[in-house]
């Protein structure tokens, strides 16, 4: 998972992509960059940390361009250097672009690439896509490419390419600097692009970024399609090759931020209706609370949806550590387990003697979730409750959210009538209840990727692609 914004019209445009970042940093904490096009030329500066520590002034000041792209990046396939980083460039023909998602037939491309001479200088699974995306745009014509140029030879890469993305790139288009952005068929990873008043164009993985710069949200880029931004003027937008959407569910859950708007509408109230219908479910098992409590962050408008249905109070029963960073996107489970210490510090009035439900949005690993029990047990709650605002993490994710293998999900191999009980008695809960399924497709829509909940995947993976993924994550 990363994030990543792009911007037309604006000069100089570095100071805008590195606040658009900024505004989408949850995203990603590995690396951060930027892409500046100017006259033709691009320039990249890209490393290892997080915005602030790449693109500090002095840096930003020497990005001159008014266009450029800007990435922030979570590996879930390939390396963590610097090499690694993103936005990617080619001079031939001159392009620089980023992208979010996982591209699931890596070795196939990168083969296909050398057997065109063409060799891949990262692990990054952005850069094959620059890269096919250039060679096909050169077996139509070396230079002055047009939108039809860019239509055709996107045609094909959407043919040669598997998996999810979203992309942004800064190039020339029918004589004239342009932003342009495009999808996978089926829309599985967000992108939202959006106007200003002085002519300028924006796209970003959550509309937020946006919402800093004051850009006016205009809508989502299509599934499939292809949108060309330019100062000034309305955009173009093409139809590539579209297939139903399928909006990974997991952002609404987890990963955006609730201030954000993604097809299913603001994160922040789609996660208040899963917390309506956990609630819901919870009561139709017979159980009772004095208490609800989120576990920080996501959780809270879900939570606080919670106790306005059961009709009990809905109280902030921990501390954070703002400086914790997101454990779920720690790159191992050592990190993981370490931060999970420092991250949360319980308030012994709001769980002694109380019956407790602690909010959750998910359960992968079950590290956290263990591990915050058992803190909260050492203030002798009368119950202790666990309620999750999505079903049980049962399969790998290969399109780009960090669930590599099903050894690794606590949940992976329980039996679907077990998995409550099961997961109560691990973690030393009274009860753990899940939203199941049906209640996640009423609030979730049925034009959604649920495929690490009920095993249906999208898009087919043979099994050395699935081999290679995770190799790649355990690597």
């Amino acid at each position: 998972m990363c994030g990543f914004v792009g911007i037309v019209g604006v000069e100089p445009v570095a100071p805008n992509l590195a606040l658009g970042l900024s505004a989408i940093q949850h995203r990603g904490q590995d690396a951060a960059g930027i892409a500046v096009y100017s006259d033709g030329y691009v320039k990249v500066h890209k490393d290892l940390g997080m915005v602030s520590k790449v693109l500090p002034r002095h840096i930003i000041e020497n990005m001159r361009g008014t266009s450029g792209v800007g990435h922030v990046r979570y590996p879930t396939l390939g390396g963590s250097t610097r090499a690694d980083a993103q936005p990617f460039m080619t001079r031939r023909p001159s392009i620089g672009l980023c992208h979010n998602g996982n591209i699931t037939n890596l070795q196939e491309l990168e083969a296909g690439l050398v057997e065109r001479g063409i060799r891949m200088m990262s692990q990054c699974d952005s850069e094959p896509i620059l890269l096919v995306l250039g060679d096909e745009l050169l077996r139509i014509r070396v230079v002055d490419y047009t939108t039809e140029d860019l239509v055709e030879a996107l045609e094909q890469v959407l043919a040669r390419l598997r998996g999810s993305y979203s992309v942004a790139a800064v190039m020339d288009v029918d004589g004239r600097e342009s932003l342009v952005a495009f999808r996978d068929p089926m829309g599985i990873r967000p992108a939202v692009y959006g106007r200003r008043a002085d002519g300028a164009w924006m796209v970003a993985s959550e509309s937020v970024s946006l919402d800093v710069l004051d850009f006016e949200f205009v809508d989502h880029v299509p599934p499939g399609g292809l949108v060309i931004m330019r100062k000034g003027e309305e955009p173009v937008i093409r139809s590539v090759a579209p297939l139903p959407l399928k909006h990974c569910i997991f952002e609404d859950i987890y990963f955006a931020r609730p201030d954000s708007r993604m097809e299913g509408g603001r994160i922040l109230t789609r996660r208040r209706a899963f917390g309506q219908a956990l609630a819901q479910q919870w009561t139709a098992k017979g159980l009772h609370a004095d208490v609800v409590v989120p576990v920080p962050d996501t959780s809270r408008p879900a939570a606080q949806a919670m106790a306005e249905e059961l009709g009990v109070p809905n109280r902030e029963g921990f501390i954070k550590n703002r400086y914790s960073g997101r454990t779920f996107i720690m790159p191992d489970q050592a990190s993981r387990e370490a931060a999970m210490r420092l991250k949360l510090n319980p308030i012994d009035e709001i769980f002694r003697d109380k019956r407790v439900v602690l909010v959750d949005d998910s359960i992968v690993r079950g590290t956290t979730m263990r591990r915050i029990v058992q803190m909260c047990r050492r203030h002798e709650p009368a119950e202790l409750h666990v309620a999750i605002y999505s079903p049980p993490v049962r399969n790998p994710c290969y399109y780009g959210i960090d669930m590599p293998s099903r050894e690794e999900l606590v949940a992976g191999d329980v039996p679907a009538e077990e998995v409550e009980l099961r997961l109560a008695e691990r973690f030393g809960a009274d009860s753990v209840t899940f939203l199941d399924l049906q209640r996640l497709a009423q609030v979730g829509g049925k034009s959604v990727c649920d495929a690490c909940f009920t095993g249906r995947y999208p898009i087919p993976l043979n099994e050395d692609e699935r081999a290679f993924i995770i190799q790649q994550r355990r690597a």
